[in-house]
């Protein structure tokens, strides 16, 4: 009986220990998109740091546009004084010369017409056969008088950018980009290219894996990953990474890209004060100090961690649900192409002013003794506000959306793709 009962049980231990490693594997297969496996952050960062390349240059141009446009009041306003002073100069001759021998004129009438003759000077206009009688000219007469090749000045900007021989476009962001391409070289378009991708590798690695491990801690903390979570993981790594490397990036980046200098002219590109990433944090340090590789950082954070916020809950939202749909573990390339691009969409459209602040405050230099124009983000909001309107705070949205929206786009579809490969190729 004994042998019996051990002959029976044993069979009954290696079926009961097979069933539950079959039922392991099949809740392990079976497992909900945001419960999977936790990745290794070395694939983190190799997956982030080629999605943040190939977005970064197939989409910079998009970038270039948007900071030019962002820009564009600042040196506008250069270029209208400008105008307006040499359109004015000649005008305030003009009146002068007018005005000195109209009251001469006067002043001459009363006395003896040849004694007004007597006294004409260079500076008295000579009047070609005008009738002087009982102290009246004769308006024939004075039609005629010599006013030289006077024309009336040209419309401001427009004309006048003509007649310089400079280039004259919409101030849309096709125009834009026509008027860096004729004045620069369509390579200016990637100006500040190489600061982002020396921090692009970075950026995306800790954008990544800081957010895996936010909600990773979340979800031990409360027991549960929803998107509340998934909202403050999102956030918090948006933050981590506009403190560690965005932030600094571009303050380089957009000094790079303020540069009005053509590419295809040697000699304006040996005259540059910018030249590559390295040399630019080095000027910007020596010259303002190591904090102002950290202007803008406020802006620069709340944008971050309101965009990654969004962003990482759109999508991991409408992945789920996808997925859910499908009964699939994993989404094709176009359906996260799809999907990254709308959830990249939504920041933007919200946080834009702190993107226009940013921008403003990062372009400025800092004289010693003399005080900057923007001192914060909610001094810089009331000071576009004020001087250029509401809507200001929303300049470069287009070009920002057609940059965004894409890069997203490309940088979850490519994430995607070599974490799939890795996985596939037994990587990590």
């Amino acid at each position: 009986v004994a042998s019996v009962g051990t002959i029976h049980s044993l069979p009954q231990i290696d079926f009961v220990d097979t069933k539950a490693a079959t039922n392991n594997n099949e809740r392990n297969n079976r497992m909900p998109p945001g419960q999977k496996k936790n990745k290794n952050p070395l694939q983190h960062l190799l997956a982030g740091g080629c999605a943040g390349f190939v977005e970064s240059s197939i989409c910079h141009p998009l970038d270039t546009i948007k900071t030019r446009m962002q820009l564009r009041r600042q040196s506008a306003t250069v270029e209208a004084i400008q105008a307006r002073s040499s359109m004015m100069e000649p005008a305030m001759k003009l009146r002068h010369s007018l005005m000195e021998p109209a009251m001469k004129l006067r002043h001459s009438l009363v006395e003896p017409v040849s004694k007004a003759v007597q006294e004409g000077s260079p500076s008295v206009l000579k009047m070609d056969g005008a009738a002087v009688s009982r102290g009246v000219i004769h308006e024939p007469a004075a039609a005629r008088m010599q006013l030289g090749n006077f024309q009336p000045p040209p419309p401001p900007q427009r004309e006048l950018a003509k007649a310089r021989g400079a280039v004259v476009a919409p101030l849309g962001p096709v125009g834009t980009a026509r008027r860096i391409i004729q004045r620069e070289g369509f390579t200016a378009l990637y100006k500040g290219l190489t600061a982002v991708w020396t921090g692009i590798v970075p950026k995306m690695a800790i954008r990544f894996v800081s957010f895996e491990y936010y909600k990773e801690c979340l979800t031990s903390w409360t027991g549960h990953t929803g998107s509340s979570m998934i909202f403050v993981a999102g956030l918090s790594s948006g933050l981590t990474e506009a403190i560690m490397v965005v932030t600094p990036a571009e303050v380089c980046k957009i000094r790079m890209q303020s540069q009005y200098n053509s590419m295809a002219d040697p000699s304006q590109l040996a005259k540059r004060k910018y030249t590559n990433v390295i040399q630019t944090a080095f000027v910007i340090v020596r010259e303002e100090g190591l904090g102002a590789l950290y202007k803008g950082v406020v802006p620069t954070m709340l944008r971050q961690g309101c965009n990654q916020a969004v962003n990482f809950t759109a999508y991991q939202y409408f992945k789920t649900q996808l997925m859910n749909y499908q009964g699939t573990t994993s989404l094709e390339s176009h359906q996260s192409l799809l999907i990254g691009g709308f959830s990249g969409g939504m920041g933007p459209l919200v946080n834009n002013p702190l993107d226009v602040v940013k921008t403003r405050l990062q372009k400025q230099v800092v004289v010693d003794g003399k005080a900057p124009k923007y001192t914060g983000l909610l001094q810089a909001c009331r000071v576009i506000a004020a001087e250029e309107g509401v809507l200001a705070l929303w300049k470069g949205i287009t070009p920002r959306l057609m940059r965004i929206v894409p890069g997203q786009a490309i940088t979850f579809m490519t994430y995607e793709f070599v974490s799939s490969k890795m996985h596939q190729y037994g990587v990590f």
